[in-house]
């Protein structure tokens, strides 16, 4: 029988090429020390968006480009959209 394979393996997979500028982008920080339980830093896979007192931090450098965080906002207060050509996730092995 084979092993499951963990996030943290199926995640080493992967590659990345980082841009100098983020493709995601809190539209009004202010809104998000409204919101309750902040689903941002729990839905995305890779933990993108963190809390640090009452401020979200984002590090796009590592994102999935899976748009969890967008449609998970209850406020609609992220934008996302896709890296510039060349840049972002690279799946090695599909």
């Amino acid at each position: 029988m084979s092993k499951q394979a963990t996030l943290e393996e199926k995640l080493f997979t992967l590659g990345f090429r980082p841009d100098e500028e983020s493709h995601l982008h809190i539209k009004d920080p202010e809104l998000c020390t409204q919101c309750q339980g902040h689903p941002c830093t729990t839905l995305c896979p890779v933990e993108a968006y963190k809390l640090e007192g009452d401020d979200i931090t984002v590090s796009f450098e590592g994102c999935l480009e899976c748009g969890s965080c967008r449609i998970g906002c209850p406020h609609d207060n992220i934008e996302w959209r896709y890296p510039r050509g060349g840049f972002g996730v690279t799946y090695k092995q599909g």
